[in-house]
């Protein structure tokens, strides 16, 4: 391939495939049913439809809405309250309109990034996870659209989605993210370990050992009797780590089983949502 040339990435088709299956989603949702709060603070149905449409609209260097006088108690972050005011100034618009919006930005979001190339995807530069190469960035962008889906899928009773390329990497996000859970956020003592059994299609094994002070991950099953073990489905336990459910709800419902040190168990299920 001649530098310049257009580069198949395959993040690009992940975004695509999740953009797509929202979009999907909101296609026939009822006039009344846009106002819908959802598991995401503050923002309904509509709103999370603007959300995407704000982000990737900054992305493409397209002009911001004013800030707002008062910025909403949800928002926790700088990035987010940047993004508020797209939102907010879409709360009047009718629905489909911003349905509409949403597929007209995401495909020429994905038209650019396919006639990007490959060489671009290699440049390091911001993300909301740190200096990484766009196309890093890129799995954020699907991440964050997989999970405002869900989102929206929960509050209109409508699954799917699921399974995909966005649950993979969001599953692949809390996990890598459990060993700053446990050391840094819980922080019991060297030897302790932590196992998360991640049942379902895209489940997985996530043990975690203290020693020296810090939190490490650990192949396979991890130790044979771990000090604690956290056993859940594969949507309780993303839903845990983007905070879209309180740890008491899924422990009273049953969605989580805790064995071993069940004090300690609690301890990390209330430490787990770093995604906020």
């Amino acid at each position: 391939m001649t530098v310049g040339s257009a580069h198949h990435e395959p993040v690009v088709d992940e975004l695509d495939e999740v953009w797509s299956s929202f979009a999907a989603a909101c296609d026939g949702v009822r006039a009344t049913q846009w106002d819908l709060p959802t598991d995401c603070p503050g923002w309904t149905v509509k709103d999370q439809l603007a959300h995407i449409i704000g982000v990737e609209r900054m992305v493409m260097g397209d002009e911001s809405p004013p800030p707002l006088a008062d910025v909403p108690d949800h928002v926790r972050n700088e990035f987010a309250e940047l993004n508020e005011p797209w939102i907010e100034a879409r709360r009047t618009v009718p629905g489909p309109d911003v349905l509409a919006e949403f597929v007209g930005v995401t495909e020429r979001r994905i038209a650019e990034l396919r006639a990007l190339p490959a060489e671009r995807f290699d440049v390091v530069g911001w993300s909301p996870v740190g200096e990484v190469p766009f196309r890093d960035f890129l799995v954020t962008r699907v991440l964050d659209g997989w999970a405002h889906e869900q989102d929206v899928r929960r509050a209109l009773g409508q699954p799917g989605g699921r399974n995909g390329a966005g649950e993979s990497a969001v599953l692949d996000r809390c996990a890598s993210t459990m060993g700053y859970v446990v050391g840094r956020r819980v922080a019991p003592p060297d030897g302790t370990s932590v196992r998360f059994v991640v049942t379902g299609v895209l489940g997985r094994w996530v043990p975690v050992v203290m020693v020296d002070g810090r939190a490490v991950a650990v192949p396979g099953r991890g130790p044979d009797e771990p000090t604690a073990t956290l056993t859940m489905d594969q949507e309780t336990f993303w839903r845990l780590g983007f905070g879209r459910v309180h740890p008491t709800r899924v422990l009273a419902s049953g969605e989580v089983l805790v064995e071993g040190d069940v004090a300690l168990g609690h301890r990390v299920l209330e430490s787990m949502a770093f995604m906020v």
